[in-house]
C-alpha cells in the first residue's frame, strides 16, 4: 500500500465510523466534491497536507489522529 492509498483507505475508514457520506465530508471541511472524490476513488495520489488539514477539520480530528492509523505503519518504501 502507498501512501496515496493509505489516505484514500484512512478517509473511507473515518467516514465510515461517523456515518457520513463523502459529500457531506466535503461540505462539512470546505474542500471541493470533486477534490475529496479524487482521493477516495483513486485517482489523487498526491494530496496536499492543507487538504488533509481541512477533511481532519471537518472530521472534528488533529492531523495527529488522522494518521494515527496502522493504515500509515505498513506503507510501501516510495523511492525504489
Amino acid at each position: 500500500m502507498d501512501i496515496g492509498e493509505a489516505v484514500q483507505a484512512r478517509i473511507l475508514e473515518l467516514c465510515r465510523q461517523r456515518n457520513i457520506s463523502i459529500n457531506k465530508l466535503s461540505s462539512l471541511s470546505g474542500v471541493t466534491q470533486s477534490t475529496v472524490h479524487n482521493i477516495v476513488s483513486g485517482r489523487n495520489h498526491s494530496t496536499t497536507i492543507s487538504t488533509i488539514k481541512k477533511l481532519c477539520d471537518g472530521l472534528g480530528i488533529t492531523i495527529e489522529e488522522f494518521f494515527h492509523s496502522q493504515l500509515f505503519r505498513q506503507l510501501d518504501q516510495e523511492l525504489k
